[in-house]
């Protein structure tokens, strides 16, 4: 994808607040590509330390990501439960983000 889609993705991925979680998919429609959530997991391949990607997962609310015992920790952190891979009360702290902003 081109530097402006990822810096969108960037962009709204650092919005989502601490405690919610979003999907890849919600990330695609907010930037106008709504079927293009593999390409926003694609940017996700590279990114600091301090970006919480963390917060990123499925429709399903299940982590996907290679680094799944790091981003159930930071979630941890945050108050958000994991179990089996999936973030517990998905639809309660999803976080949408043509709604919230």
């Amino acid at each position: 994808m081109d530097e402006l889609f990822k810096k969108q993705v960037y962009q709204i991925i650092r919005l989502i607040p601490e405690g919610r979680v979003t999907s890849y998919g919600a990330i695609a429609k907010a930037v106008g590509y709504p079927n293009h959530s593999r390409h926003v997991g694609n940017v996700l391949r590279n990114y600091g330390d301090d970006f919480p990607a963390h917060r990123v997962c499925n429709s399903c609310g299940h982590i996907t990501a290679s680094c799944l015992r790091d981003f159930v920790g930071k979630l941890a952190k945050e108050g958000v439960e994991v179990k089996d891979n999936r973030i517990q009360n998905f639809r309660n702290i999803f976080w949408n983000p043509l709604i919230e902003l």
